[in-house]
């Protein structure tokens, strides 16, 4: 059977379009703080564990060392937080959260009530659907 692919057919667009929405969904809640969503990603996995190597948190976030660097370098600049030399090894660098960075915590927990909200509500189902793309990713990193 010859049968035309079609764009909406595609997981990959499904996936791809799904982030570009939930990007332009963040963008304005975002915003009153100052932070890009990079930069509230970054915020969360420090709010997660602070005091990580640049290296690690870019696994962490799936972010190249060339691409979260810069990230890094405005977030220092804005006070949210400071890069210094790991004692145990120079060529590596440990990011912390400054008070203002840790500050900023509080005031995002709002953001995740809206964004859940936006997306239907069902806190199971979204779980559900994190879990799901999460294996999906999974599978396709080992492939």
């Amino acid at each position: 059977m010859d049968r035309t692919l079609k764009i909406d057919d595609l997981l990959c667009f499904s996936l791809y379009s799904a982030n570009h929405a939930l990007t332009r969904l963040y963008r304005p809640l975002l915003a009153p703080l100052g932070l890009t969503y990079p930069q509230y990603l970054v915020l969360v996995a420090l709010w997660e564990q602070d005091e990580q190597k640049v290296r690690d948190l870019g696994k962490r976030l799936d972010l190249e060392t060339n691409t979260l660097t810069p990230l890094l370098k405005r977030m220092e600049s804005a006070g949210y937080l400071t890069r210094r030399r790991n004692p145990e090894d120079e060529r590596s660098l440990i990011v912390s959260l400054t008070d203002k960075g840790q500050a900023l915590q509080a005031e995002a927990q709002e953001i995740s009530t809206c964004v859940i909200e936006a997306m239907g509500g069902d806190l199971n189902e979204l779980i559900e659907l994190r879990d799901r793309v999460n294996a999906l990713r999974a599978r396709l990193d080992s492939a």
